[in-house]
């Protein structure tokens, strides 16, 4: 299997971020954690110091599934499942999670997991998904926008498979804007986490794109703002573990009735 090559990632984000290499980036995202897919877990939890469970927990509540416990939610960029047979096991849920990724190797390495659970694993991609309009009544994405080739159109689409009154989360990394502690995560995440992720995942770039995607990825006020213009309301952000991350909130509007 072929990677990309030193600084290949750094310029496919460069240029993904203009709109200009979307199609070098949607083919390397998939490529690379297809390539990944067998490790990445193990690697979750070790890069994070399994905080990523305590995040992922946090945006789970923040979808606020209570709502429609009998509903049908979708977890995009599921990748090896975690998000969706978290809220799969939750006591009270009732409903359907339908867990989307275009790296379809992560979905089945993944399958094990599910075990009966109500949930369905769907390999598309979150440009285009091949799910109805109006179908579901949340979506959430842990750690996969950043991942988009063009993420405006990837928020169009969960824009449109929402119902009215259905929830959008976002769970990403961002970058902290304390000067100490940003100074900190560069040194851990442009450093240590390539050696470690190379060294586990046997992978020469996997873990050099985490923190290049990160540094190319919009900030919270431009993801939020990016959010409001694409049709969400009620949208709202929550800054995580001195910043490291950020879970967004929005809300598609319920629908008008006539009187």
């Amino acid at each position: 299997m072929t990677s990309a090559g030193p600084d290949t990632v750094e310029a496919i984000e460069a240029a993904a971020a203009t709109g200009e290499g979307a199609p070098a980036k949607r083919a390397y995202v998939r490529r690379m954690f297809s390539e990944i897919a067998p490790r990445y877990d193990l690697l979750n939890h070790l890069l994070s110091l399994s905080l990523d469970r305590w995040w992922r927990a946090r945006a789970l509540n923040a979808l606020n599934w209570q709502r429609s416990p009998n509903g049908v939610f979708l977890d995009l960029c599921a990748g090896t499942l975690d998000v969706a047979i978290r809220l799969a096991r939750q006591a009270g849920f009732g409903g359907l999670v339908v867990a989307s990724d275009f790296a379809v190797p992560m979905l089945q390495i993944a399958q094990p997991k599910i075990q009966g659970r109500s949930v369905v694993a769907v390999g598309a991609d979150a440009l285009s998904l091949p799910l109805r309009t109006d179908g579901f009544d949340g979506a959430i994405v842990a750690f996969g926008a950043r991942n988009l080739a063009e993420l405006d159109a990837g928020l169009q689409e969960v824009f449109r498979v929402l119902r009215p009154g259905g929830r959008f989360v976002i769970l990403e990394f961002q970058t902290p804007h304390n000067a100490l502690v940003r100074a900190a995560y560069h040194v851990y995440f442009h450093r240590v986490v390539p050696f470690i992720g190379r060294v586990v995942s046997g992978h020469k770039t996997a873990y050099r794109y985490l923190p290049e995607s990160v540094a190319h990825f919009p900030s919270e006020k431009e993801l939020a703002d990016r959010l409001t213009r694409t049709g969400f309301v009620n949208v709202r952000w929550e800054s995580l573990t001195f910043g490291v991350c950020a879970i967004h909130v929005a809300d598609k509007p319920a629908a008008i009735h006539d009187p």
